[in-house]
């Protein structure tokens, strides 16, 4: 995958998650601080995403400044407010393909730790400074008794160029939960499948994991972050 792409993909991730009906809620939300929910609703796609916009956007502009200072403060907000409703496990399973039903149960467990640590460490700060105004949420409807939903979101980057951001979500036991965004038709889950595939094939898995854990450690003791991870040109 071309590097651009892949940067725009991980970067906007979290983005398109937790902040692609920011521009529906947020003039509310200016008008009377008090309509922000405590915590997030996922009965529904919809109902999801508007209760954890709400709530990362009144963080984010209460704490951007602290947020700029200290990136690794965001990894927290996004861990608390977004990964609950992500379906991490799901998406694990698919990024990791064939190699999911070889994988021990500690395996997979430490992949799932390590790869989204990863992407906190390296991208999670890519949300801070982003805005209400930088996000659209599309008409996207489902049914009552739907299990598995597609929700349609525009990004605008700084130059002003608009980029479909679609997520897709399936109803668990929990309510509903988010495990793949497609950016400019490309599938988050079917790109990090094909490029774990190659590395797992050649090293192993568990060679993969020990590079994630080890970048991971890198970043949280202050070393230095994957190339392109700060300052992502959306």
């Amino acid at each position: 995958m071309r590097s651009d792409v892949m940067t725009r993909m991980l970067s906007a991730v979290f983005v398109a998650l937790v902040l692609s009906a920011a521009v529906v809620t947020a003039p509310a939300f200016a008008q009377a601080k008090s309509v922000v929910p405590k915590s997030v609703d996922a009965s529904e796609p919809g109902k999801l995403i508007d209760s954890a916009a709400n709530i990362m956007i009144s963080e984010l502009d209460a704490r951007r400044a602290e947020f700029r200072k200290d990136p690794l403060k965001v990894s927290a907000l996004v861990e608390r407010v977004l990964l609950p409703h992500f379906d991490v496990e799901h998406a694990a399973r698919l990024v990791l393909g064939r190699h999911w039903r070889t994988a021990t149960p500690e395996q997979r467990e430490r992949f799932i730790d390590a790869f989204y640590g990863s992407l906190l460490n390296n991208y999670g700060d890519a949300l801070i400074e982003f805005t209400g105004d930088r996000i659209k949420v599309l008409p996207s409807p489902v049914a009552a008794d739907a299990t598995s939903a597609t929700v349609r979101t525009e990004v605008k980057r700084s130059n002003g160029q608009k980029i479909p951001v679609n997520y897709t979500l399936r109803k668990t036991d929990a309510g509903w939960k988010a495990w793949d965004v497609v950016i400019e038709g490309i599938s988050y889950v079917k790109s990090f499948r094909e490029d774990f595939g190659s590395e797992i094939d050649q090293k192993g898995l568990d060679a993969v994991i020990t590079r994630l854990e080890a970048q991971n450690r890198s970043s949280q003791s202050g070393g230095s972050k994957t190339p392109g991870a700060r300052g992502v040109p959306l």
